[in-house]
């Protein structure tokens, strides 16, 4: 079967402020698809200029397209624009895999994949190609005689060392322009679930509860190709917590040194990986380790605890301290907005994202995610079911103690707090916003042109 799978544009956070990373999770699918014997065509909406209204669907067998909360009205027009087409539609991402139903209903998409979506879907379209019967598929959703069908999840891939590799040809390539200290980053994964299951996020509801990873060596695989065959010199990993095993850690850090190969990187971690392996760390930096995420989320224990962060305020000073003594830089993420949260609490964090001084600071108010515990717990809070509002510096549900009028003005705080303070302006806030929106424009050259079909970095062009 020939089929499209689509990005839609995005509105997130990271996407306001110029992140654009190529979709990894189509081109597993795509990957998938391909190697039993599917043609596969993507397109991205966030970074390719393409008429969804005009585009011609009916050249396509099945049209897929992954969908998160704050893409879902603009996913839901995409596929209405397919259905006109006569083309049969599937969702799969967070936002469908909670909220089927409501995605059936608009009519728009004929399926729902649940979960992680590479072989669901690759089941899905061997029984669309044959006629076959979809109560087969485990980790669908659709409509049947009016009403909805939820048929079992799907069981989570044990062994993704089965995976193929994300089909990065299917990609365009020269369109993604997110960097690590100045070069363009080359993106992977690494593992999958979370065993943290904090409040507000629904990855492990997703991914399951479960951590899984891959084998070093598959995962030193890929990094090889990213490293020599498409050119990169920066990578970024992820995973929602590259260090959870920190003797995995290890065993890649010296894999990538073993080879001598030159390139910085990205991850994600927690507070008390850190502290807990400073060696680990030290390690890291040596074999390339330039920027991390970390989750600090709150400078107030009891909001921490009612986030289920399962960590201490203080240590994030100890943390900071370690990755900074090894010129890590750190982009710190901090969440305002909790349900008894109090204005001197939203002060206090504040404070404390100003004496940790991260890098990047990134405020967030607190979102209730559908999927998350938190959603779940609010339900009858949330004060507007336009997704879009869903990006997180927007309030879209009733504190206690706090309007939503004033949650406008605390985000805006936030940030003019820590940014506009002349040291922090000057040495971090000036520098990262040229960065992130002309540094690209005016400086670089795109990092692919294709030739002959096949992506080349630029630089093997001279």
């Amino acid at each position: 079967m020939k089929v499209l799978l689509v990005n839609p544009p995005a509105i997130n956070v990271y996407h306001r402020v110029g992140l654009r990373l190529p979709p990894l999770g189509l081109a597993y699918v795509g990957a998938v698809l391909k190697k039993n014997g599917h043609k596969v065509k993507l397109i991205d909406l966030n970074v390719e200029r393409i008429n969804f209204n005009n585009f011609p669907f009916d050249k396509f067998g099945l049209v897929g397209l992954s969908v998160d909360t704050t893409r879902y009205p603009a996913s839901v027009k995409i596929a209405q624009a397919a259905k006109k087409r006569g083309v049969k539609v599937v969702a799969g991402g967070f936002h469908p895999t909670f909220m089927d139903k409501e995605a059936l209903e608009t009519g728009g998409f004929d399926y729902v994949v649940r979960g992680e979506g590479e072989y669901i879907m690759l089941d899905l379209v061997n029984h669309l190609e044959r006629g076959l019967p979809l109560d087969e598929v485990d980790g669908i959703s659709y409509i049947k005689d009016k009403e909805l069908v939820v048929n079992p999840d799907a069981p989570l891939a044990s062994d993704l060392d089965s995976i193929p590799f994300p089909s990065r040809e299917i990609m365009p390539l020269d369109a993604y322009t997110t960097a690590v200290k100045k070069e363009v980053a080359g993106t992977m994964i690494t593992s999958r679930g979370c065993p943290f299951d904090c409040e507000f996020c629904s990855c492990s509801r997703f991914c399951g509860i479960k951590w899984r990873t891959r084998s070093v060596e598959n995962i030193m695989d890929e990094i090889d190709l990213l490293y020599n065959k498409y050119g990169y010199r920066s990578i970024s990993f992820l995973d929602d917590n590259f260090t959870l095993s920190p003797k995995r850690v290890v065993e890649i850090c010296e894999q990538i040194l073993r080879r001598n190969m030159k390139f910085s990187w990205f991850a994600m971690t927690r507070v008390d990986s850190v502290v807990r392996n400073e060696k680990v760390v030290e390690l890291m930096e040596r074999a390339g380790l330039r920027q991390v995420f970390v989750g600090f989320e709150s400078g107030n224990q009891e909001i921490l605890d009612k986030y289920g962060k399962k960590a201490e305020v203080d240590i994030a000073f100890k943390a900071t301290e370690i990755l900074k003594k090894y010129r890590i830089e750190v982009w710190g993420s901090f969440i305002i907005g909790a349900l008894n949260e109090t204005r001197e609490m939203i002060r206090q964090t504040i404070r404390f994202a100003k004496k940790l001084n991260p890098n990047i600071c990134q405020f967030s108010i607190l979102i209730p995610y559908p999927g998350s515990r938190l959603f779940d717990k609010v339900r009858d809070r949330i004060l507007t079911k336009d997704w879009e509002a869903f990006w997180g510096g927007f309030p879209v549900m009733k504190l206690n103690k706090i309007t939503p009028q004033e949650m406008k003005s605390w985000i805006i705080k936030a940030y003019a707090s820590f940014y506009l303070r002349p040291r922090t302006f000057f040495s971090t806030g000036l520098p990262f916003l040229y960065e992130l929106f002309l540094g690209f424009k005016h400086n670089r050259k795109p990092p692919f042109v294709k030739v002959n079909g096949d992506w080349v970095p630029t630089k093997a062009l001279g």
